[in-house]
């Protein structure tokens, strides 16, 4: 007889048959967890641009701190919530969670479009994050669908749904911007020259309410006692708290190395468009807000290409902690390599006239390729880590461990954001390093931290994972 500290797969001996896929759950699942990053990453080409036109600051190269606040903002409120999202979640079900967070945030995503300030801006941002804490709720239904017989293919086509909807969101966000500006003679209403950013979230929220709508028709109750047919007088709430939680040494390891993974990832993420919206002779790649979108979305169709067709293949070979250290590795790879696209660029450039030599720009791509398709490997650590959390997981806090660390991501992407875009605006037109950009050598300091503890949990991982084997042999 097992206890319920032990973890939710190690409590069973692995079977050798493979258990069949839900495919409909599935399927109504990675649909709703699509509209989520769309209307998230829709605003990434535009928002240095809008606070520009809404005048929050004059400079430039300081637009970057404010954009940093701008996420940070929807980071805090998201991470005050995931906890106490999830953990509800344990106690009423998982489908009522989900399907207010749908409503709620096809809302705030048409409000965004009507924002004429810097304040209007961050309590929009605010909210939004109060309802992206219901994350840990989709881990969850995940982890109550699938078996580890075929996690291989589960998993990451549940995360396929992020990159998917990072390249949508991107291509919604720069081409549907300005509208009336760009193009008069069609779209030169004066409600679109009033709102220039109102088309894009329009079209985000439609893509949410068609998320939720699949939501309630096909998403069905995981929650052991809540499923159709269990008959349960009362629910009893999770005995474990966030204490609790975190006195099993592999749900602390885990945790810890889940908030290392969300800073640099959300870091990146930041810092990749500042880098690439910075004019040429400041450190940057001076891309229009088109070509910002462009680059997110070859960003998004990479890691979608390798969630689909390299996670599977990788799972079936490579442990899920191995592989997850593997991937936390390249992170400073990643990170050391980025400037170099603005030496690349230099080369073939003119300030006097402002041209760039084709093949400046034809190499430019390849090298911005090369990085993205570097850093996409990278980010096969979020899906690993959603295995390792399941893993790691009691039998009756499912949700409160996901939350947990969801939690311990969004806890550091509460600064990472602010932190990055303040050590990239220190760097500008600053030569200590002759030329090498200080806030890449920060970072790298941070990765380095980040694989400390990935060493620490995949060991802990491990040795647990062989002594269940041997006990169970």
């Amino acid at each position: 007889m097992t206890s319920e500290s032990t973890p939710l797969l190690e409590s069973q001996k692995q079977v050798e048959t493979e258990v069949p896929l839900p495919k409909a759950q599935l399927f109504a699942l990675w649909v709703s967890r699509l509209a989520d990053p769309i209307s998230y990453t829709q605003i990434f080409p535009y928002i240095n641009q809008f606070l520009l036109v809404l005048n929050v600051t004059d400079d430039v190269s300081k637009v970057g701190l404010y954009s940093g606040l701008v996420e940070s903002t929807f980071a805090i409120t998201q991470t005050l919530t995931s906890y106490s999202w999830a953990r509800l979640s344990d106690r009423i079900g998982r489908r009522p969670i989900i399907l207010f967070g749908a409503s709620g945030l096809a809302c705030v995503t048409l409000l965004l479009g009507f924002c004429q300030s810097f304040a209007q801006i961050i309590a929009v941002r605010a909210v939004a994050g109060f309802l992206a804490g219901n994350l840990a709720v989709f881990h969850a239904i995940l982890a109550e669908i699938t078996h580890e017989s075929n996690q291989a293919v589960a998993y990451p086509l549940y995360s396929s749904s992020w990159p998917l909807g990072a390249v949508v969101g991107p291509l919604i966000g720069g081409s549907l911007s300005n509208l009336g500006t760009h193009y008069p003679d069609v779209w030169g209403f004066e409600f679109l020259i009033k709102y220039p950013y109102f088309m894009p979230n329009f079209v985000c929220t439609i893509l949410v309410l068609l998320g939720l709508s699949l939501s309630y028709t096909f998403l069905e109750e995981t929650l052991p006692s809540k499923r159709r047919g269990t008959v349960v007088h009362a629910a009893p709430a999770s005995p474990y708290g966030v204490r609790d939680l975190l006195a099993i040494p592999r749900m602390r390891a885990v945790t810890a190395s889940s908030f290392m993974l969300g800073f640099i990832g959300a870091a990146f993420d930041v810092v990749f468009v500042l880098f690439c919206y910075t004019p040429i002779e400041r450190g940057g790649l001076s891309f229009s807000v088109d070509q910002i979108g462009i680059a997110l979305a070859l960003n998004g169709i990479i890691l979608a290409l390798f969630q689909l067709f390299l996670m599977p293949v990788l799972l079936r070979r490579i442990r899920a902690p191995i592989l997850y250290n593997h991937c936390m590795r390249l992170w400073p790879l990643t990170f050391f390599l980025t400037p170099f696209l603005n030496f690349i660029l230099r080369a073939g450039y003119h300030p006097d006239t402002g041209f760039i030599n084709p093949h400046a720009r034809v190499l430019l791509w390849l090298a911005l390729t090369v990085v993205l398709v570097v850093s996409r490997v990278a980010s096969l650590a979020f899906g690993a880590n959603m295995i390792l959390v399941r893993d790691s997981a009691p039998h009756s806090a499912l949700g409160a461990a996901n939350g947990l660390a969801q939690g311990a991501m969004g806890g550091s992407r509460c600064f990472s954001p602010a932190f990055v875009s303040t050590a990239f605006t220190l760097s500008m037109d600053n030569n200590t390093l002759g030329g090498f950009p200080i806030w890449v050598v920060v970072m790298l300091g941070v990765c380095v931290v980040g694989c400390y503890f990935s060493e620490i949990m995949v060991a802990m991982s491990l040795t647990e994972k062989d002594k269940f084997v041997e006990e169970t042999d």
